[in-house]
């Protein structure tokens, strides 16, 4: 008996197990409030909880080499070990191997994890090796919705990354498919958009830990012919703006949506050239923003 269990949040796919789909977007920092009030919202109570998370690595960072999160969260009374892998991501969505088992204490279960199958937990000497390398706190406010026959549970995450003496802001919404069509993210996105400034976000917490540790931020490249390529650099560029406040990121995210304006769709260009220049004006992100980025993202990848 396999002694995981699986989150609510995942669907189940018999070839690579557990999987979550996820859509997430980083919210303005004025447009909480307006998120609270939104008329899809008002009618679902919400539950909140303020976690406390440890991601725990070898200090040669043997997960972070295979691309895997281990993290153990909890509020205090109830602990829960969680692996994901990297998975796939298309703007904001990802797709990825998500296992979970809850804990009555704040210690991790090595046996569970050698029991997983996932690559660097097979080695003894890694989970000995473990140890917590950062942290993140914040409190989550969530809401689950029943939208176009999908159940959907959507998490608003206000706090912290802390990596040593460093930290950034998490200010982000999570909308995730426990059941249903892929397609009921994005309507649910549209929707909060009309409302919220948002824009969609890569980078997990984990990445961006170890981003600021590093202080370091990787753009992949990109070329003209592979259009969703360009769409993920500009996201990350954006991402890696957030949270180093270099510059240099906002303008890569701005020429490469102008890049963009040579596609031979003509609403993909269009779409790409005015988020292009609204990156060159303060206050770029306004629900008008949002809304232009999410009509981009679906016409490159619901094509």
């Amino acid at each position: 008996m396999n002694s995981s269990t699986q989150s609510d949040n995942t669907v189940t796919n018999a070839t690579n197990g557990p999987q979550e789909v996820e859509l997430k977007l980083a919210l303005g920092r004025d447009s909480v409030d307006a998120l609270m009030a939104h008329p899809l919202l008002t009618d679902t109570p919400p539950e909140t909880h303020r976690l406390a998370n440890v991601y725990y690595d070898t200090p040669e960072l043997a997960l972070e080499a295979h691309r895997v999160a281990l993290r153990l969260r909890g509020d205090g009374q109830t602990f829960v070990q969680t692996v994901k892998t990297a998975g796939d991501g298309q703007g904001g969505l990802h797709t990825r191997g998500e296992w979970e088992t809850p804990r009555s204490e704040e210690r991790l279960d090595l046996e569970w994890l050698a029991g997983l199958g996932v690559t660097p937990f097979e080695n003894s000497e890694v989970r000995e090796a473990l140890q917590g390398v950062y942290r993140t706190d914040f409190q989550r406010t969530q809401w689950l919705l029943k939208h176009e026959g999908s159940h959907i549970e959507l998490a608003l995450d206000i706090g912290k990354i802390r990596v040593g003496e460093q930290q950034v802001d998490i200010h982000e919404i999570e909308l995730e498919l426990k059941d249903g069509e892929e397609s009921a993210l994005w309507s649910l996105a549209d929707q909060l958009a009309q409302h919220c400034a948002l824009r969609p976000a890569n980078a997990s917490k984990a990445a961006r830990a170890a981003s600021l540790r590093e202080q370091q931020w990787q753009l992949p490249p990109c070329a003209l012919d592979m259009p969703d390529q360009c769409l993920e650099r500009a996201i990350l560029a954006l991402d890696a703006w957030q949270d180093s406040q270099q510059q240099a990121f906002l303008y890569a995210a701005r020429q490469t949506l102008l890049n963009l304006t040579r596609h031979d769709d003509p609403e993909v260009a269009t779409l790409a050239g005015r988020l292009g220049e609204s990156l060159s004006r303060p206050g770029w992100l306004d629900v008008r923003f949002g809304q232009q980025w999410l009509l981009l993202m679906q016409r490159l990848y619901r094509q």
